[in-house]
C-alpha cells in the first residue's frame, strides 16, 4: 500500500467522514498530500552520496471558501499531512533538517478549488543554557564527570603528588627558590612550551556551530538535555556525545535509534567530518 493510499484510509475514519462532506466538491486532502510530496521531489538536493535533503516546513496557501471550510479541520489535518510527508521521506530515503510541519493560510487571489504550497528548510534545534558558555560548575545540576568507559578513550588521571616545601633558610635572600621537580612522573601544571593544543569540538546543524564545552553533552528531544533537537522522530534523550580522543557518541536507549556515516548503531567512535543522524535531523561533528 502506497503512501498516498495510507493517507486516504486513515482519512476516511478521520471526524466520522467529516473530510468528505467537507471537501466534496472544492478542494481534496488528497489533492494537498500528492503536492506535499511533489514539493518534496521537486525541491530534493543532493548534499552527498547517499544524502538528499528536502525541504520540512509548508504552507499550504487556500482560497477564501476553501480556507473557511478547512478551518474546522486544520489540527488533525495539518498532522496527517505532516505524518504523510514523514512517510513520503523515509521511502525515498530523504533527510530533514528538523521536524515537519504542515500549516495553512488565506490566499485571497485564490479561487474555489485552487490552491499553492510554499515551503523551506526550517531547522529545529536548541542549544540549551550552559552550553558555549565555557566549562560548567561541578555542582551544577546534571553535570556528569568524564566518561573513562568508552574503547579507547582515557580515564581521567590522578592528580599530581604535592610539590615539595621549598629549602629553609632560602625565602628570605632575594633569591628565587629553584624549580622543583614534579613528583609521580606528571609535568607540571599547564601545557608546556610546544605542545599540541587542546582540541575543540563542535557540532554543525544546518550550518549552525554548536559548541561541545562539555566533556559528556546529551542530545534529544526533552528538556533535560545539553542539546535540545525539536524533532518528533527523535527520542527526549536520544544520544550522547562525550568528547575526547577518541570521541564517542552513544544511543540512549532511542527508539529510532542513530546513524553514523550511512552505519545504524549503539556505539561509534568519531572523527572530524563525521555525519550523524539523529531521527530526521543531520548533524555533522567537528574538531580541531
Amino acid at each position: 500500500m502506497g503512501v498516498l493510499q495510507r493517507f486516504e484510509r486513515r482519512l476516511e475514519g478521520l471526524v466520522n467522514g467529516a473530510f468528505a462532506k467537507a471537501f466534496k466538491s472544492e478542494v481534496q486532502p488528497v489533492e494537498i498530500a500528492s503536492a506535499l510530496q511533489r514539493e518534496c521531489d521537486d525541491r530534493a538536493a543532493v548534499v552527498s552520496r547517499g544524502r538528499t535533503m528536502v525541504p520540512n516546513d509548508f504552507t499550504v496557501e487556500l482560497g477564501d471558501h476553501d480556507y473557511e471550510r478547512l478551518t474546522t479541520y486544520a489540527a488533525p489535518l495539518s498532522a496527517e499531512l505532516a505524518d504523510l510527508v514523514q512517510e513520503h521521506g523515509r521511502d525515498q530515503r530523504y533527510m530533514f533538517v528538523g521536524p515537519v510541519e504542515v500549516k495553512f493560510e488565506r490566499a485571497p487571489d485564490l479561487a474555489t478549488g485552487m490552491f499553492r504550497i510554499r515551503s523551506q528548510a526550517l531547522a529545529g534545534v536548541v542549544q540549551m543554557p550552559g552550553q558555549g558558555a565555557g566549562y560548567p560548575n561541578p555542582a551544577a545540576a546534571g553535570y556528569q564527570q568524564p566518561y573513562g568507559g568508552a574503547p579507547g578513550y582515557p580515564p581521567p588521571a590522578p592528580a599530581p603528588a604535592p610539590m615539595p616545601a621549598p629549602a629553609p633558610g632560602r625565602a628570605g635572600m632575594g633569591m628565587a627558590a629553584p624549580p622543583q621537580p614534579a613528583m609521580g612522573g606528571y609535568p607540571p601544571a599547564g601545557p608546556p612550551m610546544g605542545a599540541p593544543a587542546v582540541p575543540s569540538f563542535w557540532v554543525e546543524i544546518n550550518g549552525v556551530r554548536h559548541p561541545l564545552t562539555r566533556p559528556v553533552t546529551s542530545m534529544g528531544r526533552g528538556t533535560d538535555v545539553d542539546l535540545r533537537v525539536d524533532d518528533p522522530s527523535v527520542s527526549r534523550r536520544h544520544a550522547e556525545i562525550r568528547t575526547g580522543v577518541p570521541s564517542v557518541i552513544s544511543d540512549l536507549g532511542s527508539t529510532n535509534g542513530i546513524v553514523v556515516d550511512d552505519q545504524h548503531v549503539r556505539q561509534a567512535q568519531l572523527r572530524d567530518g563525521s555525519v550523524i543522524h539523529l531521527g530526521n535531523t543531520t548533524i555533522v561533528f567537528r574538531q580541531v
